[in-house]
């Protein structure tokens, strides 16, 4: 069976109808998702709406950058000392 990657917007629409229906099974056969999914996304998007998503969302890719960030300056910096270790000044 081929994998969907579902959005998070769609997600939360998605627990939202769990609730309104109040049928967990029928809604985890209509989008063709585990139980094990469901419960999961439940647990990380139970109680958002779709603002906090997307606000959510944009927090998750400024950290993403800034680890990417960090990581690179740790990296030259390193390379610095190495290449200051080779000429005998550090």
């Amino acid at each position: 069976m081929a994998r969907k990657r579902w959005k998070p917007d769609e997600i939360v629409a998605i627990l939202r109808e769990a609730e309104r229906l109040g049928s967990i099974q029928e809604v985890i056969r209509t989008y063709g998702i585990s139980d094990q999914t469901f419960y999961r996304w439940r647990k990380m998007y139970g109680g958002v709406s779709g603002n906090e998503v997307a606000r959510l969302k944009k927090l998750e890719d400024e950290n993403r950058r800034l680890k990417q960030l960090a990581g690179d300056q740790a990296l030259a910096i390193q390379i610095m000392r190495e290449e200051l270790g080779k000429k005998g000044w550090a």
